[in-house]
């Protein structure tokens, strides 16, 4: 791979709300957004509020939702447009997948969550077989710190939010993407359990050389895992840069209300300190003598 994960330029969602002849008055979701993840591994986060535009910057990127304005290209190719000028289906399944917010609607009552890892690895054509379909879905479980032998036979009621959740993250893992798109991962999750995630999250990066776009209204959760930072106020990124760029340093009044909503970060997580420190010493070790 070379170039970009991700381009977006100039990406517009438009909808209209109200009914009348004309449809009612249209308004922007997405306004105008521009970023792009580099070639090398990165988790970029993009925090707002509900109602800023996240979750419907999220489902473009998904392909849930097809912009009004701009392109979306990962690694070099169109996202939307025409069949024969975007991705293919099954090529967009294999490079982006997704992490929703909530576990339990990711998979049926009626089914072992384990049937669907099995179709994931089997309808992507992850691996051929019986065989060898459950070793691509035992090593991606063993990736988030469970086996097929585990989760074998089992249903959703059998499992915490926190069990299924990492399921979810197996599931996505199946295909060897570049791009994971999670949006609100942790929020259905007990506080407990969170850091365990978003751990997982830096391991996958770090490991498996895959990149993440990360939705969230957490801005410790964002401080902890991003390595860029981008801050989302009625559909526009108002600000972005590295954590430490904007969470100590906001420029905008927006960044600073939603700071001074939640509890201060460093008490929130202790391991945050551990973190800065840490790119502390990066960044001294790259200052040229």
């Amino acid at each position: 791979m070379s170039g970009p994960v991700l381009e977006m330029a100039g990406v517009t969602r438009r909808f209209r709300k109200g009914g009348g002849l004309l449809g009612g008055k249209s308004f922007a979701a997405v306004d105008n957004v521009s970023f792009t993840l580099p070639e090398e591994p990165c988790v970029s986060s993009i925090v707002g509020e509900s109602g800023s535009g996240k979750t419907t910057l999220a489902r473009m990127l998904l392909r849930l939702v097809k912009p009004t304005e701009g392109s979306i290209r990962v690694l070099g190719k169109p996202v939307h447009g025409s069949e024969g000028e975007r991705m293919s289906d099954q090529e967009f399944r294999r490079s982006v997948q997704p992490i929703f917010q909530n576990p339990f609607e990711a998979f049926s009552s009626y089914l072992p969550v384990v049937d669907y890892l099995r179709a994931t690895a089997k309808n992507l054509e992850v691996a051929k077989g019986p065989k060898d379909i459950d070793a691509v879905v035992d090593q991606a479980l063993l990736s988030v710190g469970l086996s097929l032998e585990r989760i074998e036979g089992k249903f959703i009621r059998q499992f915490s939010g926190g069990e299924l959740q990492r399921i979810s993250i197996a599931r996505a893992l199946i295909p060897k993407p570049q791009l994971i798109v999670a949006d609100e991962p942790v929020s259905m999750v007990d506080a407990s359990l969170r850091m365990s995630i978003i751990n997982i999250f830096e391991r996958i990066k770090d490991e498996q050389e895959i990149s993440f776009v990360y939705i969230t209204h957490d801005l410790s959760t964002a401080y902890y895992l991003s390595d860029h930072v981008s801050i989302m106020n009625r559909g526009r990124i108002i600000e972005s840069g590295t954590p430490a760029d904007v969470l100590d340093n906001p420029a905008e009044s927006y960044t600073r209300d939603l700071m001074d909503a939640v509890p201060r970060v460093t008490e929130r997580w202790p391991e945050i300190e551990e973190i800065k420190a840490r790119q502390q010493g990066k960044e001294a070790t790259q200052v040229p003598g």
